[in-house]
């Protein structure tokens, strides 16, 4: 039986992803920040085991990582899903703004990573599954932060693959496009708070530049993508 490790799990693609894993029959342990809010079949299932986390608290990271060892045994898989959006043009953005986005999004995921990796290699086998996104190819206005952190994503994981193989351990990021979730409500994603030495006209023609050219792609469910 296959145990997964996945963080911000509480809704939209992370729940999702647990509920297919469950579904094939393996365990789960969904770190979320409040257990309290992890929707009712996953609290309810005797396969899942929910444990507090803030990924971007590394010092919490470690016993996370214990308590999932010591209830399954080991992990199996981990997903590096939890992350949040930026919308803003890159004048917009302050620097302290851009390192809480790219303390989540990014050391987090490193952090997570490197707590699991030492039993994968114990065990001769593990997958890494980060969770990043179409902006991680592809830089769209209004999101240049995020593009940075999710190409920082994938370029971590293409070089994890290639350090991990010998001992057994996949690495693969995910970049799906635009997905029906809360994604963009407060807790999810933010925007932009005025930087230092912007002015309101240079603000208002980049928010114009970016209504005006930023795509409209369609949107699948998350549950669609946790199932492909």
């Amino acid at each position: 039986m296959t145990t997964w490790f996945i963080t911000g799990a509480s809704r939209g693609l992370g729940a999702e992803i647990a509920r297919a894993a469950l579904k094939g029959g393996d365990n789960v342990v969904v770190a979320v920040r409040n257990p309290d809010r992890l929707p009712d079949d996953l609290q309810s299932s005797g396969q899942v085991l929910a444990v507090a986390l803030d990924v971007t608290d590394s010092g919490a990271i470690p016993a996370a990582v214990q308590t999932a060892t010591e209830r399954f045994g080991g992990i199996d898989v981990l997903v590096n899903n939890a992350g949040r959006g930026l919308l803003g043009a890159l004048e917009e953005i302050g620097d302290d703004e851009a390192r809480s986005l790219f303390d989540l999004n990014v050391f987090g995921l490193i952090n997570m990573t490197r707590a699991v990796l030492p039993g994968m290699r114990r065990q001769g086998s593990g997958k890494i599954v980060n969770i990043g996104s179409r902006s991680g190819f592809e830089g769209e206005p209004g999101v240049s932060l995020y593009s940075a952190s999710k190409f920082a994503v994938a370029g971590i994981s293409e070089a994890l693959a290639a350090e991990m193989s010998p001992f057994g351990i996949q690495s693969m990021v995910v970049e799906p496009g635009v997905l029906r979730t809360d994604f963009l409500d407060a807790s999810s994603g933010s925007c932009a708070a005025s930087a230092p030495g912007s002015t309101p006209a240079n603000e208002e023609r980049a928010s114009s530049t970016i209504v005006a050219t930023a795509p409209s792609p369609p949107t699948p469910t998350p549950s669609t993508c946790a199932t492909a």
